[in-house]
């Protein structure tokens, strides 16, 4: 029989007879990733954030908003830079303004949706706009939700809680 300390595609420990365990604990704003006070290896998943918006004001704003309570964050100035960045990062909820130069929030939203890899992400379309008709074509396009602005923190992280309660932090 072969010794199965020589054999380096082992993934068992040395000691075989000490499994190795991970305890899994809901996110708080108290837990990092690391070791919990029983000495216990538990992992957490900070959400991800991607912020599609042209004005930097509002970038810079959600940015810091979210940032602050945890969350990994990157932006994009419009849809086409922001289809790039999706694909990369694999957010857990987008934010995207309905009002952008060359390709705008609907027609970002929708190629979003009618991606196989994607179209669970939630997508929440922002504008200043909240007619009716907005709201319409937003769904029309696959968005999840619309938030008006300005938005406050907690309709931010409000909207957020909604649309993904597994890796929400509390406000």
């Amino acid at each position: 029989m072969q010794d199965n300390k020589d054999n380096t595609n082992s993934h068992e420990p040395e000691n075989s007879h000490e499994p190795l365990s991970i305890k899994r604990e809901p996110l708080t704003p108290n837990h990092e990733n690391g070791k919990d006070s029983d000495g216990g290896i538990f992992i957490t998943k900070s959400l991800k954030v991607i912020v599609i918006d042209d004005s930097k004001t509002i970038r810079q704003a959600a940015t810091t908003l979210l940032k602050k309570t945890g969350y990994d964050v990157i932006t994009a100035t419009d849809g086409f830079n922001a289809l790039a960045k999706i694909a990369e990062f694999k957010p857990d909820i987008i934010f995207v303004d309905i009002m952008m130069p060359r390709l705008d929030g609907y027609q970002t939203c929708a190629l979003i949706k009618n991606n196989q890899k994607f179209k669970h992400i939630p997508v929440i379309m922002m504008s200043s706009k909240a007619g009716v008709f907005d709201r319409a074509k937003g769904r029309l396009a696959g968005s999840d939700c619309h938030l008006i602005k300005p938005f406050s923190r907690d309709e931010l992280l409000g909207t957020i809680q909604n649309h993904c309660p597994r890796l929400a932090r509390a406000i």
